[in-house]
């Protein structure tokens, strides 16, 4: 299936998380349409566990195909499933591209480096999908450094995660080391994503 490209506030509300981390989409908080105020609210266990994994595709904006294979590489991992698998999505390169402030959505951070605009340990990476291993340093190649769009989202953004260390001046961002549980998105119950896999 192909990535959505449909309306993100739509989707946010369908799912009742916001997508963009702004907030802005979850003003009329039911989900969209003539009958979104007045429609059922019970779900059933699979609903449950299919709206969680939903959830979390979504917010890294990866297709199903991709998002299951991602999970089974977790899932041969030692310790935790799920939370192996919300550490290897936080340790994409677009994923960390977004962390260090350098765009103002996933969406946006993808598109830097599949355009060539990102480096890692000084090297080009053009695959938003790489995974970044704790240690390495990821910056932003000297001619897209003056980029009006990087200039906005780095005067925005006002956060970056304990597990990275953000340089301004040099435009670079060293991945400290994997992040914990707590400092993930904490409105995911990744248990039902790993119950919706296990089925």
């Amino acid at each position: 299936m192909a990535r959505y490209t449909g309306p993100k506030f739509k989707l946010s509300r369908r799912l009742g998380i916001s997508l963009s981390g702004t907030g802005k989409e979850l003003k009329r908080p039911f989900p969209p349409g003539q009958h979104g105020p007045n429609q059922r609210k019970k779900i059933s266990g699979y609903g449950m566990q299919l709206q969680e994994k939903q959830k979390l595709r979504h917010m890294y904006g990866l297709g199903e195909k991709q998002f299951r294979n991602l999970f089974d590489k977790a899932s041969h991992m030692p310790g935790i499933a799920g939370e192996n698998f919300m550490i290897l999505l936080e340790s994409r390169l677009d994923n960390l591209v977004f962390r260090l402030g350098w765009s103002n959505s996933r969406a946006g951070a993808r598109q830097l480096v599949a355009h060539g605009h990102v480096t890692v340990d000084g090297k080009k990476v053009d695959i938003p999908s790489f995974t970044v291993k704790p240690g390495q340093v990821i910056g932003l190649r000297e001619r897209s450094r003056n980029l009006q769009v990087i200039k906005e989202a780095v005067e925005s953004n006002n956060f970056v995660p304990a597990y990275l260390e953000a340089d301004e001046k040099a435009m670079e961002g060293k991945y400290v080391r994997l992040p914990e549980r707590a400092e993930l998105p904490q409105e995911i119950d990744e248990k039902q994503i790993v119950e919706f896999y296990s089925r």
